[in-house]
């Protein structure tokens, strides 16, 4: 077998310059990497999400939207984002010391909804958690990509370049909130990207713009304007796996203690 000397040196250059530290320098607007809109300056915008717990009432809307606007695979275990129901039911009398341990479900991702809950009874609680990828500042799926085709973009959010991706599986295993999956069509990672592809261009997220009561909200942090920054003051806010110290970007309003 004869390989191509000069071939070889090119992509040889590509994989050492995108290990480490090196990846942090490689241009952002590159082929296969999601493209900002024209005109858009990356460097004057920090995203973020707010989730209202309290306001989700599990219509499925939001995973509905992101599986049609991101082309995401119409199976229940491919989601970008995704909708779960907490369900804790009475103390039990006769075992007053047990604690409530929260029953959790997501049918089909929560895309259509939830069935009724028939057990439930006085003392019972129910709440939805939607989840998607948190956009981490300390980014543990970036830190151990081997190529850097998992980057955070200057304007704080976690992207995948489909043209780098190996299909390794390395991000998607260090990721805490198991908000990655292999797309088998291509078999590269998939993940949320807050449809960078609008905020951009000055739109929301897809999963924003249809939810009925405004349960998501999208913010820039960078922006003194944004009302995000009047959510995050008026609420006391909580981020998934804070001991994990990723710098999550998704504030959750109303997180009951027991689903952390």
């Amino acid at each position: 077998m004869t390989v191509d000397r000069r071939r070889f040196l090119a992509d040889a250059t590509k994989y050492l310059l995108l290990t480490g530290a090196a990846a942090e320098a490689w241009p952002f607007v590159a082929e296969g990497r999601p493209a900002a809109a024209p005109g858009y300056d990356m460097a004057r915008h920090w995203w973020a999400m707010f989730i209202d717990i309290e306001a989700c009432i599990g219509c499925g809307l939001c995973v509905d939207a992101c599986k049609r606007e991101n082309d995401v695979p119409p199976e229940a275990h491919f989601s970008r984002t995704w909708v779960e129901r907490y369900y804790i039911a009475p103390r039990d009398v006769a075992h007053p010391e047990a604690e409530d341990r929260p029953v959790v479900d997501s049918p089909d991702g929560g895309r259509h909804g939830f069935p009724e809950i028939h057990r439930a009874g006085a003392g019972a609680k129910s709440f939805f958690v939607p989840k998607l990828c948190n956009h981490c500042a300390h980014s543990p799926c970036v830190q151990v990509c081997p190529v850097g085709a998992t980057f955070e973009s200057p304007d704080g959010v976690v992207l995948v370049d489909k043209d780098w991706c190996l299909g390794c599986r390395y991000c998607v295993q260090a990721c805490p909130y198991g908000c990655r999956y292999i797309d088998p069509r291509t078999n590269t990672v998939d993940k949320c990207t807050l449809c960078y592809h609008r905020i951009t261009r000055g739109l929301t997220t897809a999963c924003c713009e249809v939810c009925p009561t405004e349960a998501r909200r999208l913010g820039d942090l960078k922006n003194p304007d944004d009302p995000i920054h009047e959510l995050l003051r008026a609420h006391k806010v909580q981020v998934l796996k804070p001991n994990m110290a990723t710098g999550a970007k998704v504030y959750y309003a109303g997180l009951d203690a027991s689903v952390r």
